[in-house]
């Protein structure tokens, strides 16, 4: 894999990296992708986990730290979709408070249980045209770092800009 280096601007995406190193499966994972390109059949059959696998890859594309392209079958086999690394390195460059920080650090650490109910409030408001993160933290009583840190952890939330949508997943 080449050199590449992923420069983060924002503070927020420190959650899904955090996520990402924070596992035992998804380290695997992202090591086995450093490697070589695999299919999720591949990845799964290395670690033992198919459920895990799949968690860490949608984990790591969702924060840009794997890329995909479709495996070119041989004849009468159907195509797969294989995984790589994106990046091998990081740069970070931002300036945050110290509140900011300490509420990012402490999203990654909650549960998927403890987290649930901030994501299904900010999706319900979001699906009903609320998009704009100024307007959804002061409906929600929010901060705007906790708001875009759950919505790059959350599957169903995208960031865009000042703006979080509802993640429009590919197939």
């Amino acid at each position: 894999m080449g050199k590449r280096t992923r420069i983060i601007n924002d503070p927020s995406d420190l959650v899904p990296l955090l996520l990402a190193f924070g596992s035992e499966v998804h380290k695997r994972v992202f090591e086995e992708l450093c490697e070589d390109w695999r299919t999720e059949a591949e990845l799964s059959e290395l670690m033992g986990d198919e459920s895990g696998v799949h968690r860490s890859l949608d984990l790591l594309k969702k924060s840009g730290l794997a890329e995909t392209k479709w495996k070119t079958p041989k004849p009468g086999e159907t195509p797969k979709k294989e995984y790589h690394s994106s990046y091998s390195r990081i740069q970070a460059n931002f300036v945050c408070s110290l509140e900011d920080l300490s509420e990012l650090i402490y999203l990654t650490a909650m549960s998927e249980d403890e987290l649930r109910e901030s994501t299904e409030k900010i999706e319900e408001v979001v699906a009903k045209g609320n998009t704009s993160l100024n307007n959804l933290s002061r409906e929600l009583n929010l901060s705007q770092a906790f708001i875009r840190g759950a919505a790059k952890r959350a599957e169903r939330l995208a960031v865009r800009g000042q703006r979080i949508e509802l993640s429009k997943e590919e197939g």
